[in-house]
């Protein structure tokens, strides 16, 4: 884009154009411009700015830099890394390569997580690999006294994860760098979650953008996607309180796979929900009291 005049409405008209073969140009481009202004301008504006003041002229140095995310864009970076964040839930988050973008197919996660949660008296809640910290963020800002912990392997992610609480004002999560349940510390939790790796090795359909650019360490798990899923259930109940809940999110192919594995050791009440794209995508299940 050469032009070194230009104004909100053309600009936005040219993006889409260059950007022609994505479903979401229109947005796309929105929300690349509205990065720019924002930090132009050191403000916060919104798409209803932009729908205001079509007519308004862009600097030589705004459309420079929209002109330089366009061409991230179109080499198909997500839209949240080249603005280093995303929207999830009723939470802005701070997102970088080392995380996965959040979902809105995981909120039903949050949804159903909350659904356990009903008591506005005190609970714990244990967030397995919490990325950007998007679950476990969600949660805690919805039940004041909950005390979540939001653990991950990746330091790099709990970096993130910690400064979009501090970002959030978000006080009642702490972080613990672990691999599973391998530092958590020995107590038990009324719900535990998890978002974890559940996409087979070498899937076809995985797109590429994704594979090129996310996180492959937090989306394979095995041959068929399962070894993580696999290895929480194992060794989740001595974490769980005699009444508490496992939810998962994973695959729209595996819930009949993950259903199994919790009746192998021991749950009960096993349901799986389906998201808005009526796939089933998040399974739960209760901690069944061992037997004498």
């Amino acid at each position: 884009m050469s032009e070194s005049q230009a104004t909100i409405a053309q600009i936005l008209k040219q993006g889409a154009q260059t950007l022609f073969s994505s479903d979401s140009a229109k947005l796309d481009c929105e929300i690349l411009l509205l990065k720019v202004l924002n930090d132009s301008y050191h403000t916060r504006h919104t798409k209803t700015w932009l729908m205001t003041w079509p007519e308004k002229q862009l600097t030589a140095q705004q459309i420079q830099q929209f002109s330089h995310y366009l061409m991230l864009r179109s080499e198909g970076m997500p839209v949240a890394y080249i603005v280093g964040e995303q929207d999830f839930w009723t939470l802005t988050l701070s997102v970088t390569p080392a995380t996965l973008i959040p979902r809105p197919e995981t909120e039903l996660l949050v949804e159903c997580a909350l659904e356990k949660m009903p008591d506005p008296g005190q609970q714990t809640l244990l967030d397995l690999g919490t990325g950007s910290g998007a679950i476990a963020l969600a949660i805690a800002s919805e039940r004041s006294n909950c005390h979540a912990l939001a653990s991950d392997f990746s330091q790099q992610a709990l970096a993130i994860a910690q400064k979009n609480a501090e970002q959030l004002h978000i006080s009642n999560i702490s972080f613990c760098r672990s691999h599973w349940f391998k530092n958590i510390p020995e107590q038990q939790f009324d719900v535990i979650v998890s978002n974890p790796p559940y996409i087979a090795e070498n899937d076809p359909l995985l797109e590429d953008n994704v594979r090129k650019y996310e996180p492959l360490s937090a989306l394979h798990s095995g041959a068929k996607g399962l070894d993580d899923i696999g290895e929480i259930v194992e060794h989740c109940r001595r974490y769980l309180k005699s009444d508490g809940w496992i939810l998962f999110e994973h695959g729209y192919d595996q819930a009949n796979a993950v259903q199994a594995l919790l009746q192998q050791f021991g749950f009960s009440q096993i349901s799986t929900r389906k998201d808005l794209n009526y796939l089933p995508r998040v399974t739960m299940a209760k901690n069944a009291p061992k037997r004498a």
